[in-house]
């Protein structure tokens, strides 16, 4: 069907709407929504759920604030599989990192979900930046990323590095660093971030991979150090920390973005207004403000723009995974 035929359609329906009035089911605003994360409470993704999730209420979409349950482990399969099992009536939604949807089908041979099949991307919340994060069991004349190779390859047996899941973006970006500079770096996978994070500060793991929100109240009191964040630019919440680039590893730049799903079938007026109601939140000030306290940065749009960066984000790290060589086998 050519595009200006889906145009006219489109079109066309929409103006029935107007005539007729909005489906039954959608002609007010549903009484609750629950939002799947797939990560434990407390992390940088559960502070956005929330937040937002507190002012979709009182909208054209909800009559009250969503309600966030947490389904961690697997690497946020756990949330999006709830999804796939939930009513296509608004009533819930996922949030996920791209990682899940882009990644995940380089990695596993039996996913539970269809990424593109068994969703319907309503629109993106917040960008994250990954940071590479040291603790006490690195040396302090550790002061950046060249430092830490040259430990790491000097003390291959501590030379471990955590993640919040195997097969996520941190992962990768732990493994890229060691396999591209020749340097053994054992991974470590986590259910989340909070409890790898934990481990850093106490030593019992020498570096972290993660959302680099996570680290940064430790790392201003001191507990550990970032060495590194992943953005294009220098993160506003740490900017005397460099990127990976600016210290030599331009292929280590990662933006990932959390971003809503609602299931499949999801009539398109209602995830239009789910995605208005989203968009409106990440500009309220609390939103912005409790978004800056776990470093994540508020990135709105559409669903046509969450769906195109997820497709090109797969065919990003298809043929960076290989390299890694890491399956669900692994």
């Amino acid at each position: 069907m050519s595009t200006r035929r889906q145009f006219i359609q489109a079109t066309a329906g929409t103006s029935l709407l107007g005539i007729l009035g909005m489906h039954p089911a959608f002609a007010q605003a549903v009484d609750q929504v629950k939002i799947f994360y797939g990560f434990p409470a407390g992390s940088a993704g559960d502070i956005c759920a929330r937040r937002v999730g507190d002012l979709l209420g009182g909208t054209a979409y909800a009559r009250n604030r969503a309600i966030v349950e947490n389904k961690p482990g697997a690497g946020g399969r756990i949330a999006l599989e709830s999804l796939k099992q939930a009513p296509a009536d608004g009533t819930a939604l996922a949030m996920s990192p791209f990682s899940a949807l882009s990644l995940y089908p380089h990695i596993y041979k039996n996913l539970s979900y269809d990424p593109v099949n068994d969703f319907v991307p309503v629109g993106t919340a917040s960008m994250i930046h990954h940071g590479l994060a040291v603790g006490p069991k690195v040396p302090e004349s550790v002061k950046n990323l060249k430092d830490y190779l040259a430990w790491a390859k000097a003390n291959p047996k501590d030379a471990n590095y955590g993640s919040p899941a195997a097969g996520s973006t941190p992962h990768f970006i732990g493994a890229l660093l060691g396999l591209n500079n020749n340097v053994p770096m054992t991974h470590v996978a986590y259910r989340g971030s909070v409890p790898g994070v934990t481990d850093v500060v106490g030593g019992q793991i020498a570096s972290m991979v993660t959302p680099h929100g996570d680290f940064v109240p430790n790392h201003k009191a001191g507990r550990l150090r970032i060495l590194a964040t992943s953005g294009k630019t220098r993160s506003p919440f740490v900017p005397e920390v460099a990127t990976f680039a600016e210290q030599g590893f331009p292929e280590l730049t990662v933006e990932e973005w959390f971003g809503f799903y609602a299931p499949a079938k999801t009539p398109a007026n209602l995830v239009a207004l789910i995605n208005a109601a989203i968009n409106a939140a990440i500009k309220d000030q609390t939103v912005i403000d409790a978004l800056s306290v776990v470093g994540l940065i508020p990135f709105g749009g559409t669903p046509e723009a969450m769906a195109q960066s997820q497709k090109a984000e797969f065919e990003r790290w298809g043929p960076l995974i290989k390299q890694i060589g890491f399956t669900a086998e692994s």
